[in-house]
């Protein structure tokens, strides 16, 4: 009997063990990476009921096409990759996403010092300000700036040149910055 020797099994053997028929196998995987998954899947979709519709796809996906794993990236990135196309496929499929229109005036001037929900309203702003962007410069600039890929993980991701993500990426702030620039005044 060793002591402090943990029987920790990487993510790409919990996968290929699952290709071999070990049902065990995919419930670890699962269980270790939903809730970062789910997340995702929340803040890409932007509510939950489409967001627990797109996991729900993106499992099953995961659990038939496992075998075309290549071990070019890491399970997390394929995972990842596999979430966020299950996101955009029910967007996409949705196509009368419902969206709110920018508040052109909040009254973040005239509110109390004591007020808290001044930081929920600038957080709901810059929510809503991501919606505003087409959906390639919206992932990218959540992907590099909100769950902090690398420009190159960003790109394995969305199937695209790294130029290209940064790109978008440019793109996407200088638009939130034209549709933020009201907070400015806040500050």
């Amino acid at each position: 009997m060793t002591r402090g020797i943990i029987d920790q099994k990487t993510d790409a053997h919990l996968l290929r063990a699952h290709i071999g028929g070990d049902a065990g196998a995919f419930r670890e995987l699962y269980e270790r990476h939903r809730n970062h998954l789910w997340a995702i899947a929340l803040r890409t979709t932007g509510n939950e009921d489409d967001a627990a519709d797109a996991m729900q796809d993106a499992w099953i996906s995961i659990y038939r096409t496992a075998t075309s794993y290549r071990a070019d990236a890491s399970v997390s990135s394929w995972l990842h990759k596999i979430v966020v196309n299950s996101c955009l496929d029910r967007l996409r499929r949705i196509r009368c996403h419902e969206t709110m229109p920018l508040i052109e005036f909040e009254s973040a001037l005239l509110a109390d010092e004591r007020d808290y929900t001044v930081g929920i309203d600038v957080g709901l702003s810059i929510g809503r300000a991501l919606d505003v962007l087409p959906p390639d410069q919206r992932d990218a600039v959540i992907l590099v700036d909100y769950h902090g890929y690398s420009i190159r993980d960003a790109a394995a991701i969305l199937s695209v040149a790294c130029g290209t993500v940064k790109s978008r990426c440019s793109r996407g702030r200088a638009k939130l910055a034209m549709v933020l620039e009201y907070l400015d005044d806040d500050c």
